[in-house]
């Protein structure tokens, strides 16, 4: 009886074994993803569609690490520059011709006493620098608060003159702005084109001290010049600069005076003809607010 029983149960277990096999295979535990014993039965199902040379784990960490991005405590990508500063600087103010006494006192600027503005310069037709700067303004003004950027502006048509290049550099300062722009357009002579932008020089003399924002400053006005060039198709001035669209100056008191990164953009010559054609069209004041958003967006996003 003894060996009767021997031979059932080995006739019994092969076929148990086959039975579990195929249970199994069929995915009847349900638990292929909770141990050794699952191991190759409950493969992921994407396997089979990952690309040569590729894991799932490759697939699956680069999903992981693309959510986690987008999904960071505090980060906003619709307005990636929500909680930066950006202070314009309208150069020169539309009434300023009305008030010569007042534009004409003098100012410390740091290194020397100077006119606490002018009247800015005009195209031949009488369009003039202040109404150009001011448009220019609102518009970049626009593109840098849908981005989330707090924008505050030296000037806005609210005053009869000014303000003086002294206060328009505290505006500035007192924000604590993480950039200032300066926005001009020069008055040179025909057949001198192009723009370029100033940077602070190296002051340190009386109430002026550019140390902390030369390096800042020159990093803004690189990213500007190069998104200006790209927006507007503008090339840097052929009189200015030596085709580099950069300039240094240390005789400007916006730039002597400021604590935080600051830089000037002139961004046309005014009596050139082709010039005046750009800086008169709305389309083309367009595009040079975009270029100045953008090279300031590239700076603060650094």
């Amino acid at each position: 009886m003894r060996r009767t029983l021997t031979v059932a149960l080995a006739a019994l277990v092969p076929g148990a074994l086959l039975g579990w096999l195929v249970y199994e295979a069929l995915g009847g535990s349900g638990n292929s993803g909770n141990g050794a014993a699952g191991v190759g039965v409950g493969a992921p199902t994407g396997a089979a569609d990952s690309p040569p040379g590729s894991t799932p784990d490759d697939k699956a960490g680069t999903l992981s690490a693309s959510a986690s991005a987008s999904a960071s405590p505090g980060q906003d990508t619709a307005t990636p520059l929500k909680g930066k500063v950006v202070v314009i600087d309208p150069g020169h103010n539309v009434t300023n011709s009305q008030h010569t006494a007042e534009i004409n006192r003098k100012v410390d600027i740091g290194t020397n006493l100077k006119e606490c503005d002018t009247t800015g310069t005009s195209t031949n037709a009488g369009y003039s620098e202040a109404r150009f700067t001011l448009d220019v303004a609102h518009r970049l003004r626009a593109l840098l608060q849908e981005q989330g950027a707090t924008v505050k502006l030296t000037q806005d048509g609210d005053r009869p003159f000014g303000p003086c290049v002294d206060e328009r550099a505290r505006i500035g300062n007192a924000a604590h702005a993480d950039a200032v722009v300066s926005i001009h357009a020069d008055g040179s002579a025909e057949g001198n084109r192009g723009f370029h932008v100033i940077l602070p020089g190296l002051v340190h003399e009386g109430a002026a001290d550019t140390r902390s924002i030369v390096a800042p400053s020159k990093d803004l006005g690189k990213l500007i010049a190069a998104d200006f060039a790209h927006s507007t198709g503008s090339s840097p001035s052929n009189y200015i600069g030596d085709g580099t669209g950069l300039d240094t100056r240390k005789d400007l008191g916006g730039l002597n005076l400021s604590t935080v990164p600051k830089v000037f953009i002139e961004c046309g010559n005014m009596r050139d003809t082709k010039d005046a054609a750009l800086l008169t069209s709305g389309a083309w004041r367009e595009k040079a607010a975009r270029g100045i958003s953008e090279g300031i967006a590239g700076f603060l996003r650094k």
